[in-house]
Parts: structure tokens; sequence; C-alpha cells
């Protein structure tokens, strides 16, 4: 019987070929009436209220660092109007300069040294930068300075004291530590009546100062003791050699005593030269040429000139 004349009997597919699911099938939509159009751009801006409400916000958050920054501005400018007042206004004008502490210097030196003068504003001179110049003057140990509101200027200064001259290959006036502060101008009157003390090396000094310093004051020990005696020559040089023997020269006849090396000692050797002085007449002291103190602190030795006496004459009629 022929299958294929049945009714309603369908022809199976050939196994190869694979069968499609309905659901899989892609489908494409019409667009729909309700889709939403774009706006206009004023439509997605905020409104006023919200722009009110932010913009309230960002100036509260920002009214401290605004409030600071105009006090300092304010601050600042009265400030700086301040300074523009009292240092051109001529209500602060100086009119004196007081000097005070100098010995040696008088006042009108001390004001010259300065480049501050009456009629400057009291504010704006540099106290620093004067006492600055004041200490490079070579008598000026040190300087200090202050304002008398409104119109005064108060200058202090300290002045070397000079203790000796020193001999380095020119003289120096030398303080009571040992150290050249300024060259010796006798014809100005300076180290009037002050010894000498010779025999130091002057490229010693200069690559040793302190050494050298330290050898002064050992001179200007033995010179402070050699004072505290009584009835002793005054003495107008101390000669320290390359040893450190010490010698002392009279200022009347140039005497020279031989007090042996710095150090200790010197007391009893000094002792020793008040025996020997006390047994010397007035002829035989202006006789002496030089005193030899021994090591030993019994023995001394005194060298006397040979210098005879001239007769005296009378004249006749």
């Amino acid at each position: 019987m022929d299958r294929s004349r049945r009714g309603g009997t369908k022809l199976s597919r050939p196994s190869s070929e694979p069968t499609v699911p309905a659901a899989s099938r892609l489908t494409v939509k019409g667009r729909g009436k309700n889709r939403r159009k774009p706006g206009s751009l004023w439509s997605r801006m905020p409104r006023p209220r919200v722009i009110a409400d932010a913009c309230g916000r960002a100036a509260r958050r920002a009214l401290p660092g605004l409030a600071a920054t105009a006090a300092i501005t304010l601050v600042g400018s009265g400030v700086w109007l301040g300074y523009r007042f009292v240092t051109t206004s001529e209500r602060f004008a100086i009119t004196s300069i007081e000097v005070r502490g100098e010995a040696h210097l008088t006042e009108d030196q001390v004001r010259a040294s300065m480049t501050v003068r009456v009629g400057d504003n009291v504010f704006a001179t540099n106290l620093d930068t004067m006492t600055g110049q004041l200490q490079a003057t070579p008598w000026i140990a040190s300087a200090t300075a202050h304002r008398e509101l409104p119109d005064t200027l108060v200058v202090e200064i300290r002045e070397h004291a000079a203790a000796a001259i020193v001999d380095l290959g020119g003289l120096y006036l030398v303080d009571t530590s040992g150290h050249p502060f300024k060259r010796a101008q006798l014809d100005a009157g300076d180290g009037a009546e002050l010894p000498v003390i010779t025999g130091l090396d002057r490229a010693a000094y200069e690559q040793d100062p302190t050494a050298t310093a330290a050898t002064v004051t050992g001179a200007l020990a033995v010179l402070d003791a050699w004072k505290r005696g009584t009835d002793r020559p005054t003495i107008g040089e101390v000669h320290v050699d390359a040893h450190q023997i010490v010698t002392l020269r009279t200022y009347e006849h140039a005497t020279a005593i031989e007090l042996g090396p710095l150090g200790s000692g010197l007391a009893d050797r000094m002792r020793t030269f008040d025996a020997a002085w006390t047994e010397l007449t007035d002829a035989e002291r202006d006789r002496a040429t030089a005193i030899h103190l021994d090591t030993r602190p019994d023995h001394v030795t005194v060298a006397l000139s040979t210098i005879a006496l001239n007769p005296v004459t009378t004249a006749k009629d």
C-alpha cells in the first residue's frame, strides 16, 4: 500500500537536518508610541531654589576664610601705615645722642665713629649696625645702644684698659688679657707711663697668638708682684727672651735686674733683691748697671759702673 496517498500523513525530515526551536527566532519590535522624547536644556537645569540653597551653603563655608583674610589684610595695612608713620615723622627725629662709659675717647670721637647723626629717625636707626661700627674702633671693646623715646639715642661703651706696650715689630697697646688691640701712637699720648714688654717674636705671635698672650700676661703678673714691694725702683721695660728669662729695666737709670725664668721662685728672688737693694747707698744705686739674681735665693750679683766723679771747682776773682 502506497503510504503517500494517505491523507494527513506527513513525510518526516531527514535526521541530518536540525530542528530550529520557535523560541530562538529573532523578532524586531517597532517603536512604541509611549517612549520619552529628550527635553530642552532649560528643563534639565536645577530649580532656582536649589541653586540658591547651594550658593548659601558655599557662602557659609567660605565666610570664616574670607573674614580671616580681611582681618589679616586690615592688620597688615595698619602695621605698614604705623611703621611708615614712626619712621618718617619729625616727632621721632633724633635730637640727642648720649655717650656713656668713655674714658680715653671723647664723646665727639665716639659720635664720629657712627654713621647715625642728629636729625635721623630714631626708629629707622639699626642699632646692631651702629654698635658694630663702634666695636670696629680700636679703643672700644664692646658697645650697646638703646632708644629713649621720642628723640634720644643712648650709647654705652666699654673701652680697652691698656696695661702695657708690647714690641711686636712695632709698638702696640695690650690689655690685661695680653692681646694687642691697637698701634701705640706715642705722639698722641698712647701708653704714657706704661711699661714696655720686649723680646717677643712677631712670627711666633702670628703663628700662635694665644701662647704669646700667655707670655704677656705672665710678664704683667711679674710687674704686678713687683709693684707690691716697698722701696723698689720703677720699671720701664720687661724683657722676656726665647727661654722665658725675665729681665726688668728700671725707668730712671735703665738698670737691668735679671729675675730668672717665669714661674715659681720669682717671689723669693724679689725678696733677695730687696735685701741687696737695701744695702746699697744712693750713689751705688745710681751706679748700678746690672743686678743678677742667681737661682739660689740667697745669692745676688751687683755690677757697678766705674764712672769717676768730676771734682767741684770754685771760680776765683
